[in-house]
């Protein structure tokens, strides 16, 4: 359980944190600690779904699994193929990220060669460590979140005693709702990827749905913890960009600066080994189960991980990183996380009429609320969105729907779908 809430911690807690508190201090001011709990509770409707199915699966997959499932290989393609895309882009803009950080501590790394240079043996320490096997990597992932989290939690401590707890609250105006409820969309983005890796959790259909909501509950307290001490800190809106480095300066000088700057390079880093960790476990899972070669299935005998997925996802993320395409990317993914909840919703929904593991009498009245209100959620976001997107949305299931098709070359199906006879 420790490991699935390591993951899932890491896949929220990023590079956002370091610009979130500006932004939303911006549209919610004073009442911001108190919309991120509550927009928890929002959120935790849909990581709920992913938390119910969990609880069914005990193969590594997430999303892509419940998909497949339920609606066919073709649509659990696409899922995986979303899902792998995103973490590409993610990873590779953490490289970039945390050299950018090394560069405002060392001023060495803003040369173009040891830049390309440092993402080059950062990417090849991501796959070494990823590839070691689990338990290593599950180890490092802890030893970077300390590393990550440390320098913010003495902040927040020094801002308590500092400056207390803010008790002028003022309610933000209606009109500013959609704009707080997109920032924290993009907030608490990857609470549920600890499922990617399933098959390698000790009793996943018990111990994941736990981790999922402890994560979760974690997340938005310290979310809420950072917000209220930035907000008591009269924040300067001159410094907005780098709302985080101005809250330490303002607590402890450049000391706090540089502490905030250490925490930036250990959040990235290890933010980019999660996705290393993660991510590879759905090309995986696909290649067992016949949507990929079924070179992607293999194991190293000696590792027990995945590494030709691990290699593969490696080298991806390496080329987007040196090239500088992961932006283009990037820009393709802005809707695809919501259209894959949207149909993890609708597998959930799939196979409670199905009756798949007796599902059907362990979901009583609440579940009447739930997927409404987050079906009602994810849509709304999915409305949000501008053409452009639309378009690109519509290019990515093209270029799955071409994945798809050339990948059932050489995929030989090695495991069917593990479902239990029925439920406690």
């Amino acid at each position: 359980m420790g490991g699935a809430i390591l993951t899932s911690l890491n896949g929220v807690v990023g590079s956002g944190i370091f610009a979130l508190p500006a932004l939303l201090f911006a549209a919610a001011g004073s009442f911001s600690p108190i919309a991120i709990l509550l927009f928890a509770c929002l959120y935790g409707t849909m990581l709920a779904v992913t938390a119910k199915l969990s609880t069914v699966f005990r193969q590594s997959g997430g999303a892509q699994l419940y998909a497949q499932h339920a609606f066919g290989p073709a649509v659990g393609f696409q899922v995986g193929w979303f899902a792998v895309a995103g973490s590409m882009a993610g990873a590779s803009a953490s490289l970039h990220v945390m050299v950018s950080y090394l560069a405002a501590v060392f001023p060495v790394f803003d040369d173009p060669v040891i830049r390309l240079a440092t993402m080059t043996f950062a990417a090849v320490t991501f796959f070494a460590i990823s590839a070691s096997g689990t338990v290593r990597a599950i180890e490092a992932i802890a030893v970077g979140t300390v590393l990550k989290l440390t320098p913010i939690l003495i902040l927040i401590a020094v801002g308590l005693t500092q400056n207390g707890i803010p008790t002028d609250i003022t309610l933000p105006t209606f009109s500013a709702f959609e704009s707080v409820a997109l920032l924290l969309a993009f907030a608490f983005s990857g609470c549920d990827m600890a499922v990617n890796a399933a098959g390698e959790a000790t009793n996943p259909r018990k111990t994941l749905m736990r981790a999922l909501f402890a994560n979760l509950a974690m997340v938005a307290a310290f979310y809420a913890l950072v917000q209220l001490v930035y907000s008591a800190s009269a924040p300067d809106a001159s410094q907005a960009d780098i709302p985080l480095a101005a809250m330490g300066t303002s607590l402890l000088g450049p000391t706090g600066a540089l502490m905030v700057s250490v925490a930036a390079i250990f959040s990235t880093a290890t933010l980019g080994l999660n996705l290393f960790f993660l991510a590879p476990r759905i090309l995986f899972g696909m290649g067992r189960r016949g949507l990929l070669p079924h070179v992607f299935a293999y194991v190293s005998p000696r590792f027990k991980s995945p590494v030709v997925a691990i290699g593969f996802f490696g080298a991806f993320v390496a080329a987007l990183a040196l090239s500088g395409t992961f932006e283009l990317l990037a820009e393709l993914l802005v809707s695809v996380e919501q259209l894959a909840f949207l149909v993890t919703i609708g597998s959930l929904i799939v196979m409670w009429r199905r009756n798949d593991a007796g599902l059907r009498e362990t979901m009583g009245f609440r579940w009447a609320i739930i997927i409404p209100v987050a079906t009602g959620y994810v849509v709304w976001l999915l409305l949000q969105l501008d053409a452009n997107s639309v378009f690109y949305t519509g290019i990515m299931i093209v270029v799955g729907t071409a994945l798809y098709l050339a990948s059932k070359v050489g995929a030989v199906q090695q495991d069917g779908i593990d479902l239990p006879e029925g439920r406690a």
